[in-house]
C-alpha cells in the first residue's frame, strides 16, 4: 500500500475513533527543537564534556551518580529539565488534542519522554501516563519516606562550559537531604513507582471502556522500545483498534496496521488535512 493510501486509511479512522491513545516517543520532542540523542555521536553533539569525558546517555542516566558525584547527576538532569521547560511543544501537540476532544470517549497518552510536555500542550493530568516518570517530580535521594513531590520552580543552576550543577542542588522538603528526579533511571532500584502505577491504573480503567480505538504512535524507536511493545499489545488486545506508528527510521507495524516513515509533526499534519476533508 502507498504512503498516501496509508495516509488516508489512517485520517478515516481517526474521524471514526471512539477512543484516541496517543503514545510517544523521544522522536515526538525533535520537532519542538530537542536534541536527538541517537547513538553517542548524537548525544555527545549536544553534550561535548561528556565526550570528553566517554560518558553516553545510558551511562549519565544511572542513579549512582546522585550519590558519587550529586555536581554530575544535576548538571546532567537539571539542564534537561530547564531546556524542557522553556521549550515549546511543537504544533502536532495542539491537533492530537482536538482530535481527542471529537472522540466521545476523549483520549489517554503513553509516554516514555520525561518532558512533561503533554501537560504543557494541555493535555490534563489525568489523561496522561508517564511510563518513565517525569522530571517535573523529586523523590529523596536518602529515601527519607517523604514519597514524591514537586520540583522546584526555580531552575536548576548548571554551568554550561563542564554541566556541572552548582550548588545548592534541589533538596527533600522533609529531611532537608540531597533530591533527585522521580525518573526511572538504568540500574534504577530506588525509582519509586507509586504516582506512575496511579497513571497505568486510570489508563487501563479507560481502556476497557473504548471499543473503536485508534492508536497513534509518534517517534517511539526500538532502542528503548517500551512505547512500541504497549501500543503493539494493546492492539492485540483490543479486537477494533488500529495502529498508527509514525516513525521516520522504524515504521515497521504488524500485519493489518498503519506504518508511516514520517516525522511526528509532519504526519500528524498531513492526517488532519485528510481527516478534514473526509
Amino acid at each position: 500500500m502507498s504512503l498516501q493510501a496509508d495516509l488516508t486509511r489512517a485520517a478515516a479512522a481517526l474521524r471514526q475513533a471512539e477512543g484516541l491513545l496517543i503514545a510517544a516517543g523521544a522522536g515526538m520532542g525533535v520537532d519542538s527543537g530537542l536534541p536527538d540523542f541517537r547513538g553517542p555521536q548524537g548525544f555527545w553533539t549536544a553534550y561535548p564534556p561528556y565526550a570528553q569525558l566517554k560518558l553516553d546517555f545510558v551511562a549519565l542516566a544511572n542513579p549512582r551518580w546522585f550519590v558519587s558525584d550529586p555536581a554530575l547527576a544535576w548538571g546532567f538532569y537539571g539542564h534537561r529539565r530547564n531546556l524542557y521547560r522553556r521549550t515549546t511543544p511543537h504544533p502536532g501537540f495542539a491537533l492530537l488534542r482536538q482530535w481527542a476532544k471529537a472522540c466521545p470517549a476523549g483520549a489517554f497518552v503513553f509516554t516514555s519522554n520525561v518532558d512533561h510536555h503533554f501537560q504543557s500542550a494541555g493535555f490534563s493530568e489525568e489523561q496522561v501516563c508517564e511510563v518513565h516518570g517525569s522530571l517535573e517530580w523529586n523523590q529523596c535521594q536518602a529515601g527519607c519516606g517523604m514519597g514524591i513531590f514537586p520540583a522546584e520552580s526555580a531552575a536548576v543552576d548548571v554551568d554550561l562550559e563542564t554541566f556541572r550543577a552548582r550548588p545548592p542542588w534541589p533538596s527533600c522538603p522533609r529531611c532537608g537531604g540531597l533530591a533527585r528526579p522521580n525518573v526511572l533511571m538504568f540500574g534504577d532500584g530506588d525509582w519509586l513507582p507509586e504516582r506512575t502505577a496511579a497513571q497505568e491504573q486510570r489508563l487501563q480503567d479507560w481502556l476497557q471502556g473504548v471499543r473503536r480505538l485508534v492508536i497513534v504512535e509518534c517517534g517511539a524507536g526500538t532502542a528503548v522500545p517500551t512505547v512500541r511493545r504497549f501500543c503493539e499489545a494493546v492492539a492485540a488486545w483490543k479486537p477494533h483498534a488500529l495502529l498508527v506508528r509514525i516513525n521516520v527510521r522504524e515504521p515497521e507495524v504488524p500485519a493489518g496496521h498503519v506504518g508511516l516513515p514520517l516525522r511526528a509533526r509532519e504526519a500528524l499534519e498531513q492526517l488532519d488535512v485528510l481527516r478534514a476533508a473526509l
